[in-house]
């Protein structure tokens, strides 16, 4: 009459697989669901730092980049107009998410999970068990279903509200001639707001634009003008595959879990306040959720808050504090400068921004004196 499984994980995105692939190194059944067919398209930046790819190795999946050449470098513009550009302490690389996702799937079912398609509507959470619209039984539920996450609101958490959220529009143009590199351009105008181009290395890049919510209606359009006023060659009809989507930021994130029903990735509102990324987030806390909900069934909540804010709460705290610092451009103007005449700052922001790096004295103190000498009146 019902389907019974050790774990049943609910959005088979990088997080949910993630969760598969965890739970299958620990020997439990696992079933992953999706309300879509693999390959699939999903809007995102595309990016792939090399963070995700550690947890990707620990998984012990190795060619979830295969075929996309590496991107060194980092451009980053500020709002007040100052650039730096340097190499990142690791390559990155981009991968559209029709490719990277349907590989990671294709890896959890090769681990022997099962993979099905279903649009989960109804979710019941029992003492001994939790089941899904009546049919599907399940000892722990990992809900990775994305910013709409219907788990999230089965465990009565609301979604994130402006200025915790950011909505971003993404498509593809022509690469930029010369060598690969990732270009962020921020927008003092509607800051705190940016476009970014990523190329993906077969002459085209991903190219997008989002901005925090606050507030107000953001149209189609205003997210299309602005993309185009921050990156020449975004012009309507050159850009082609345009999505746009919500990133809910780690600024407003909800129980990791409850009981027997554990989130994961953006259900979890685990994206970047400072830079809005989230691939590695997403792999990170769906492993943790994997390894908690196959090992512990009956503790899977509070072993997945201890496990995340171990390997987490620290960085998730000093990136909260990063954002809050970079609501005033100019302080996200004097990092810039930091960065540009120190690369070890340059690289803090990476970490920090990228994977699970922290701030430290060195960084905040060359801002400081940075923003000191900028505003010191003249001598005579």
């Amino acid at each position: 009459m019902r389907d019974e499984f050790d774990v049943v994980v609910v959005g088979a995105g990088p997080a949910g697989a993630a969760a598969a692939l965890a739970a299958r190194r620990a020997g439990a059944g696992v079933l992953l669901l999706d309300r879509a067919d693999f390959p699939r398209d999903k809007a995102c930046g595309d990016g792939i730092a090399a963070h995700a790819l550690d947890v990707l190795a620990e998984l012990g999946v190795a060619d979830a980049v295969a075929g996309h050449p590496p991107v060194p470098a980092l451009r980053l513009v500020a709002p007040g107009g100052g650039a730096v550009a340097r190499a990142l302490p690791r390559p990155a690389y981009t991968v559209p998410r029709q490719v990277f996702d349907a590989r990671l799937v294709a890896a959890a079912v090769d681990a022997g999970a099962l993979l099905r398609r279903r649009a989960v509507r109804r979710v019941e959470a029992r003492p001994d068990r939790v089941v899904l619209d009546g049919e599907i039984s399940a000892r722990v539920l990992v809900g990775a279903d994305g910013a709409g996450s219907v788990v999230r609101r089965a465990l009565g958490q609301r979604a994130n509200p402006d200025r915790h959220l950011a909505l971003a529009i993404r498509g593809y143009a022509p690469a930029p001639p010369g060598p690969p590199v990732q270009l962020i351009v921020t927008s003092a105008a509607r800051w705190p707001a940016y476009a970014w181009s990523f190329p993906i290395g077969d002459g085209r890049a991903n190219v997008g634009y989002g901005e925090v919510l606050r507030g107000e209606a953001l149209s189609r359009a205003h997210l299309l003008d602005r993309l185009a006023a921050l990156l020449p060659g975004t012009e309507p009809g050159r850009v082609t595959g345009l999505r746009a989507h919500h990133l809910p930021l780690s600024t407003f994130r909800p129980v990791p879990g409850r009981g027997r029903v554990l989130l994961a990735g953006d259900a979890l509102s685990l994206i970047n306040p400072f830079t809005g990324e989230g691939i590695f987030y997403a792999l990170r806390s769906g492993a943790l959720a994997g390894v908690a909900a196959a090992s512990a069934p009956e503790q899977a909540a509070r072993r997945y808050a201890l496990t995340l804010r171990r390997r987490l709460g620290t960085h998730l705290w000093h990136s909260s504090m990063a954002a809050w610092l970079a609501r005033h451009v100019r302080i996200v103007d004097a990092a810039v400068r930091a960065a540009g005449r120190d690369e070890r700052v340059f690289d803090t922001v990476v970490e920090l921004g990228l994977g699970d790096g922290l701030l430290n004295g060195r960084t905040l103190g060359l801002i400081a004196l940075g923003l000191s000498a900028r505003h010191r009146p003249p001598t005579h």
